[in-house]
């Protein structure tokens, strides 16, 4: 036999071994092992709808400004001759009380001769009178008398005013916010001598949107409310460095709508910001200026439903699950929105389920599971589409 012989006959029993030993190892094999198949479906969180009263609120903020605020002037001419220690800026000062002088001594004087004019002046018409009755003076003479008698008379009250106007005084407690003259000073009739607010109640202007005008119970425009019949509101700031609140009370609104912004204006009223009544380590001022966030108590209403915000997809549509876990996305009227929840006026109903769980690509009718639901065991088609034999 030839070498080429040969040579074919090994590489053909090479393959012949080759392929009864695969043979006879495929006969040996155990089966592979069967496992389950586990449920696939989206895992997702879900709450239940349910109606309640909301009582809902209000968010603005505004800053703290006095409810009067005077340019205080003098009204007469003259040196300044005493300061009242509380005539510094920040100072407080009581009604009526006198804040400066102005030199009275001219005034003084002005008084006494208006007064000495004015005793002249009656006893020539108390004499004009006289003679008139007796037939010797005409009546012209005694109308003349009369006259200069009525002129003598309002140049008493004249000078009267005058000296009084040389006191510097408020009808109101109040604050000095700025002090423009001083002991000594010469000034005139109109100059500026400070600038002074009342502390009794401060105001805040907070602008409301029409949407959240819908549920504040406002103020007709002209109406004015009580102290303590307004709607509630509470202001925040930083008092010392903490967060600090103060009560206040809306108490009108300016009954325009600002063209700027298109916003419309409330007033807040706070009671002693400066805590003068109060007294004590406790009390806690709110100086003009400060700059505030305000919480206004608005109206209830009822049968709604609150769903948190996230669970929103867009403007106003929801993700529910139906009775077999499938997942319907469906649009929902929104009567409200905070930070936090939506709250719906139609398009879902108490008892139904919504998703809370954000999902990328959310198709109708997919099927979802929740924490709830048993783990499903792969049904017949499920293990003849993977391979797997029934037991």
């Amino acid at each position: 036999m030839s070498f080429k012989v040969k040579r074919i006959i090994l590489i053909v029993s090479i393959f012949v071994v080759a392929i009864g030993a695969a043979f006879i190892l495929g006969k040996t094999k155990s089966p592979p092992e069967t496992k389950p198949i586990e449920d696939v479906n989206l895992l997702v969180e879900v709450m239940d709808l349910d109606q309640s009263t909301v009582n809902f609120t209000v968010t603005s903020q505004g800053t703290v400004r006095p409810r009067t605020e005077t340019v205080l002037s003098a009204e007469v001419a003259g040196s300044i001759v005493s300061v009242s220690p509380n005539f510094v800026a920040g100072g407080v000062f009581a009604r009526d009380e006198v804040l400066m002088r102005i030199d009275p001594a001219n005034y003084e004087v002005a008084l006494k001769q208006a007064e000495a004019l004015v005793k002249q002046r009656q006893i020539e018409f108390d004499g004009a009178e006289k003679l008139r009755s007796q037939g010797y003076r005409a009546e012209s003479e005694y109308a003349s008398a009369a006259a200069a008698l009525a002129s003598a008379n309002a140049e008493l009250v004249r000078a009267e005013r005058n000296l009084e106007r040389t006191y510097i005084r408020l009808p109101y407690d109040g604050m000095v916010r700025a002090k423009e003259a001083d002991l000594g000073q010469y000034v005139n009739a109109g100059s500026r001598l400070a600038v002074t607010f009342a502390t009794d109640f401060a105001e805040v202007r907070l602008p409301l949107t029409e949407t959240d005008m819908a549920f504040v119970d406002l103020p007709q425009p002209g109406q004015m409310s009580g102290p303590n019949e307004g709607p509630a509101a509470t202001l925040t700031a930083l008092h010392r460095g903490l967060a600090s609140e103060w009560s206040a009370r809306i108490t009108r609104t300016e009954g325009v709508v600002d063209e700027r912004n298109r916003v419309s204006y409330a007033v807040a009223r706070i009671d002693d910001p400066y805590a003068l009544r109060q007294g004590g380590d406790t009390a806690r001022p709110l100086p003009m200026g400060t700059f505030v966030g305000a919480l206004i108590e608005g109206t209830s209403v009822d049968d709604i439903i609150r769903v948190p915000r996230e669970a929103l997809r867009g403007n106003s549509q929801l993700m529910f699950i139906d009775d077999e876990n499938r997942l319907r996305i469906r649009r929902v009227e929104i009567l409200r929105t905070d930070a936090e929840y939506a709250y719906l006026s139609g398009g879902a109903e108490a008892g139904e389920r919504i998703i809370l769980t954000a999902i990328e690509s959310p198709v109708n009718g997919m099927r979802v599971r929740t924490g709830d639901d048993p783990m499903e065991s792969p049904g017949e088609e499920e293990r003849v589409a993977s391979g797997v034999e029934r037991d």
